[in-house]
This record gives structure tokens, C-alpha cells and sequence, in this order.
């Protein structure tokens, strides 16, 4: 599997393809869809995990409906830097997306450190969410905050 840096995204799209962010979880996937302009992420869905190859299914017709032209998947780097097992369980699924599904999207990884703290406390402090509302709809909201990183990453290297 080729890994892409998030910065290096663009030039791999065509015309109108947008990203999509998985914030992958033991139980879910929640996913996020950027702009076409690359500018903006907004929290798509949250599929519940199955089977690898019925997840797989799922991803690539959202990736068909959606115009994916690539994915930005978080990656639950330690506190202090250092990739554990949880990583490791993230790499595994993006190799399995492209040598047992067949993915050919450029595929990016990006530090979710407390992404979905961040998100949890969104919701409580502003929001005013329910812990049952909060649950249906953290994953969704942690991809977005992860693609919105990578997607203020690609912003800040283009010229002004």
C-alpha cells in the first residue's frame, strides 16, 4: 500500500472529487465528506462494523455516490507520539481496503489525538447534547474534525 501525505492529496484527484474521512473505531466507522474545493469537511454517516468485506462493500459505493477521490483515515497515535497497537489495527484495515477490497484511492493518514474528546466536548459545552444523541453522532463528528486537520493542512500549503 502507498501512503500519501494529506498535502499531496489534491494532485491525485480529478476535477470535482472530494475526500473522505474515516474516524475508524472497534465498533463503527464514522465517516465525513470534504467540499470539491477541498475547503470545507462535513460529517457524512456512521456505519456500524461487520464483516471486512461487507465494510469494504459499504465504503466503495459511498466512495461512488459521493465522487471520493481519496481517503484521510485517523490514525490513534499515543499521547506521546509513538504508534501502538491501535495503529497498527488502523494500517491493517487500509492495506485490507486496497489488496483485499481493491481500493485504488489514494489513502492518508492523520493524528486523531483526541479528536474525539475535542468533539465530545463540542457537544456537551455548546451543543447541549444528550449522552444518547452525543452517541448516535460523535463518530460522524470525530471524522469530520479529522478531515477538516488534513483540509486546513492542504490549505495552508497552497499559494495565497
Amino acid at each position: 500500500m502507498q501512503e500519501t501525505a494529506p498535502q499531496d492529496l489534491p494532485q491525485k484527484l480529478a476535477r470535482g472529487q472530494r475526500l473522505l474521512g474515516i474516524d475508524p473505531g472497534s465498533k463503527t466507522l464514522g465517516l465525513a465528506v470534504s467540499d470539491g474545493l477541498l475547503s470545507i469537511a462535513s460529517p457524512l454517516t456512521t456505519l456500524k462494523r461487520g464483516k471486512f468485506t461487507e465494510d469494504a462493500a459499504r465504503l466503495a459505493e459511498i466512495c461512488r455516490e459521493e465522487r471520493i477521490g481519496g481517503l484521510v483515515i485517523g490514525l490513534p497515535v499515543n499521547m506521546d507520539g509513538s504508534e501502538g497497537p491501535r495503529c497498527q489495527s488502523v494500517r491493517q484495515f487500509a492495506r485490507n481496503l486496497v489488496e483485499k477490497a481493491g481500493f485504488e484511492l489514494p489513502i492518508a493518514f492523520w493524528d486523531e489525538r483526541l479528536s474525539t474528546a475535542a468533539v465530545e466536548r463540542f457537544l456537551v459545552d455548546e451543543a447541549d447534547m444528550t449522552r444518547k444523541r452525543r452517541a448516535e453522532v460523535v463518530d460522524k463528528m470525530a471524522a469530520a474534525y479529522i478531515l477538516q486537520g488534513a483540509l486546513d493542512a492542504i490549505a495552508a500549503r497552497r499559494p495565497a
